[in-house]
């Protein structure tokens, strides 16, 4: 692949080798996404999904090969990946709405007040993030007191907010009854085209 092909690519991985502590996980991985495909990795439970994952979000290196991300070696925060982890229960008690849970998306690495102008901004895109996944009628209502179907497309939504180039869904539909698998696939769907 030339240079100019590679740094177009959503992902490159050459040659790259994943561990878990000592353990080797994987090996030999060389693969290219380009951008707008919509990719599905399958595996049993412990193959290392999520650990790819972690290496895509610069949170590990890899333990041999080169891999890009948007042209660039991964890198930890990075805005133009938005990430969706593997489901978790949120505690009902959580007083959190599920409004500010998505603007944690936006702004949830600064501290300090926000400014008039930015505000504004932040609040719109918060919104236009919620309305893309359907999540209008309970954006208002503490987190920890929605479905599981209701959580998952607000993780979702926290993902978009920013508008990222890269999207990574680790085990989107883990947990959730049918009636929410059929709709987060067809909204994920609906993102990739």
């Amino acid at each position: 692949m030339a240079p100019s092909d590679r740094a177009r690519a959503a992902i490159v991985a050459d040659d790259v080798a994943a561990t878990y502590g000592r353990r080797l996980i994987w090996r030999g991985a060389s693969f290219t996404i380009e951008p707008g495909e919509f990719i599905v990795v399958l595996g049993p439970n412990g193959s290392g999904k999520s650990t790819l994952f972690r290496l895509l979000l610069g949170l590990i290196p890899p333990a041999a090969g080169t891999l890009a991300v948007l042209g660039q070696r991964p890198r930890r925060g990075n805005a133009q990946v938005g990430y969706v982890p593997q489901r978790r229960e949120l505690d009902r008690d959580t007083p959190v709405r599920g409004r500010d849970f998505v603007h944690l998306g936006f702004d949830g690495h600064r501290w300090g007040f926000e400014l008039p102008g930015v505000a504004r901004a932040a609040h719109r895109q918060v919104d236009e993030a919620i309305e893309a996944v359907n999540a209008e009628p309970y954006a208002d209502r503490s987190i920890g007191r929605l479905s599981g179907g209701e959580q998952q497309r607000l993780l979702l939504a926290q993902a978009l907010v920013g508008n990222p180039r890269l999207l990574l869904l680790d085990e989107p539909l883990a947990s959730l009854d049918l009636r929410n698998q059929v709709g987060i696939s067809e909204l994920v769907a609906s993102l990739a085209r």
